[in-house]
């Protein structure tokens, strides 16, 4: 038996429609599994909607709920000894105002309870304003849209943050490797290693890490300037640097810049952070009510014409049209990521067990 202090938290995990199954699933089994190391029921969690009603996930599946959120608003704070957390699990797609959810944030907030945005529930988060100061992350493909809607939030693409009470993760399996360092909050690493050890996970991700590997690299990267050269790309997509600021901040020449995008990403460092700024103005297309013109100028782009053409070159339809196919998929309940796009996404490490929805 081992013998551990006693520690007890309870989650109130609040389901949009459409959420992540995945993350969904992989935050519930870290508790769980917490729970079976420390033989003890440290952890506790209440699934919560709208109405109390069951909610479909993105995947289709339809997962059961214990209340409504105005149940869960009204026990707010009467929980004895349990330290709460008010946790919003959204999907792959920005979240529309829920002044019901805002409320509860706020509440939540006032009490000193923790908050935590899986996937797209960041975007609750950040609505409200109590995310403003705060470093967020955010998943790739809502990236874009959200730093052009909340400026006032540090938004950063890693798998997990965590700013003092506020937690966000990009989704998928990162919300496993958030919800550890809960345990290595209560605990320590070693139970965290058990946990992991049962969830078959290799490697647990810390905070900061990245999300996923840098565009089009078909392995990880181990060289350290390219990495520090793709983040300076990164962080200059609306005003593009020259080749030559890139290398000289990097101590290489032109050369050996050229060299190393060829051996490790197959492609040139000018066609790469093209690409890259593509990537950020077919993710505002598709996820954002931005002006055409105005994406293009925010991805360092002279003028809507030369946008255009190198758009359909690389996604082979032009923009209005990418933006009338998102707006239609979202309309029929199919998400927003469905346009054509050439970037393979990142093989990711798979850390969900069986699904377990305990009361």
């Amino acid at each position: 038996m081992l013998n551990m202090k006693a520690t007890r938290r309870l989650f109130s995990l609040y389901l949009v429609p459409g959420f992540s199954l995945q993350a969904f699933s992989s935050a519930v089994e870290a508790l769980r599994l917490a729970n079976e190391v420390l033989e003890s029921e440290s952890y506790a969690w209440r699934i919560v909607s709208d109405d109390g009603h069951p909610v479909r996930s993105s995947c289709g599946v339809t997962i059961s709920v214990d209340t409504s959120l105005k149940e869960e608003r009204g026990v707010l704070g009467q929980r004895g000894s349990f330290s709460s957390a008010a946790v919003v699990c959204g999907g792959s797609y920005p979240l529309p105002v829920n002044r019901a959810v805002h409320g509860w944030l706020r509440e939540s907030r006032a009490r000193k309870l923790g908050l935590v945005g899986i996937g797209s529930g960041v975007f609750s988060i950040a609505q409200t304003g109590l995310a403003d100061g705060r470093r967020c992350a955010v998943h790739w493909e809502q990236f874009p849209s959200f730093v052009e809607q909340f400026p006032n939030v540090v938004a950063v693409q890693s798998a997990y943050e965590i700013d003092g009470d506020t937690y966000s993760c990009s989704g998928g399996d990162a919300a496993f490797d958030m919800f550890v360092q809960f345990v290595i909050e209560d605990y320590d690493s070693f139970i965290a290693s058990r946990v992991c050890e049962k969830a078959a996970a290799m490697r647990l991700r810390q905070p900061g890490d990245r999300q996923r590997l840098p565009l089009h690299a078909g392995a990880a990267i181990h060289h350290d300037g390219l990495l520090k050269m793709i983040e300076q790309m990164e962080r200059t997509l609306d005003e593009p640097l020259a080749l030559e600021e890139i290398a000289a901040s990097s101590r290489l020449s032109r050369r050996q810049v050229e060299r190393i995008f060829s051996k490790q990403i197959g492609r040139s460092p000018a066609k790469y952070y093209l690409e890259m700024r593509l990537e950020r103005a077919h993710l505002l297309i598709l996820n954002s009510q931005l002006p055409i013109v105005e994406i293009a100028m925010a991805c360092g782009f002279i003028s809507a014409s030369h946008f255009s053409k190198a758009y359909r070159e690389n996604y082979r339809l032009a923009p209005r049209e990418a933006r009338s196919e998102a707006v239609e998929r979202r309309r029929n309940g199919h998400g927003t990521f469905a346009a054509a796009a050439p970037t393979p996404l990142p093989m990711a490490r798979s850390s969900i067990g069986e699904m377990v929805h305990a009361k």
